[in-house]
């Protein structure tokens, strides 16, 4: 089981001034989206070239583009965000790109129509871009709006059968699943653990109604527990060919020491 420990673009919320600051030693992998511009992106490729440092991206490939829209109007119609989605299938299986990672599937909250069908209809589509562009499509279920679990719930709903017709891999993002499960989180992980490709880890700081992500680390606790983490963390690591993505924001700035200490923790955890 050979996984990767990587870091996401959302350490320096993506900023190009920074791109050097993701660059961890013994990191194998960067996951980022969300490019300032064209400039950005093409410079961004130049350095993992330069450093041999494989990366993936999380869709949207630009600022201000669909996060969301997949199944049903967020900010933009369904339609646009299916039509970027392929714009961005293509033009980074040209550049090299491991993945791209969507946020599939996304429900702003319960819906009265069948869940199962639309979930199905956008794998058929995310199946069909897959094989036209040979690029790696990873869904990663998301919180809807208010902290709604629906879009998660409805997935664990989903026949696990029907998913695995379609080849398309899931990312886990801890600080997700355990705000929508509590704890039953087990349970949602093991009927998944063979499509999962991609773990999104921080812990939960929560300022008044709002929630930032802040890195894990085996002694601090945040919201969740570093006891719990390190169960989902190992429980985790029993899948094959994980990256392990660091996916905290810098908006409580965390030193360079925490981090460290949270990343030498993961990687003892995933390797034991």
């Amino acid at each position: 089981m050979a996984h990767k420990l990587g870091v996401s673009g959302s350490v320096i919320l993506s900023n190009p001034e920074h791109y050097s600051e993701l660059f961890w030693e013994g990191i194998d992998h960067i996951e980022i989206g969300e490019f300032y511009d064209e400039k950005a992106l093409n410079d961004f490729i130049k350095q993992c070239r330069e450093k041999q440092i494989s990366f993936g991206i999380h869709s949207p490939l630009m600022r201000n583009g669909s996060k969301y829209d997949l199944i049903e109007r967020v900010q933009y119609d369904s339609e646009f965000a299916w039509e970027q989605l392929e714009l961005e299938a293509e033009k980074m299986s040209s550049l090299g790109a491991d993945y791209l990672l969507v946020h599939f599937p996304y429900f702003k909250d319960e819906i009265t129509g069948n869940a199962n069908e639309l979930i199905e209809e956008g794998l058929r589509k995310l199946s069909d871009i897959q094989n036209k562009y040979s690029i790696e499509l990873i869904c990663e279920p998301k919180l809807g709006l208010n902290r709604s679990a629906a879009g998660i719930n409805y997935l664990h709903n989903f026949p696990k059968g029907i998913w695995g017709k379609y080849n398309i891999k899931l990312c886990i993002d801890i600080g997700d699943y355990i705000i929508a499960t509590g704890e039953e989180i087990f349970n949602y992980l093991l009927k998944w653990k063979e499509f999962v490709k991609v773990v999104h880890l921080h812990n939960v700081y929560y300022q008044g109604n709002k929630y930032i992500w802040v890195p894990v680390h085996p002694t601090q606790k945040y919201e969740i527990s570093n006891y719990k983490i390190e169960k989902i963390i190992r429980s985790l690591s029993q899948c094959e060919d994980v990256s392990f993505v660091f996916e905290h924001t810098p908006h409580t700035n965390p030193s360079k020491d925490l981090v460290n200490e949270g990343y030498e923790w993961v990687r003892f955890l995933i390797s034991d």
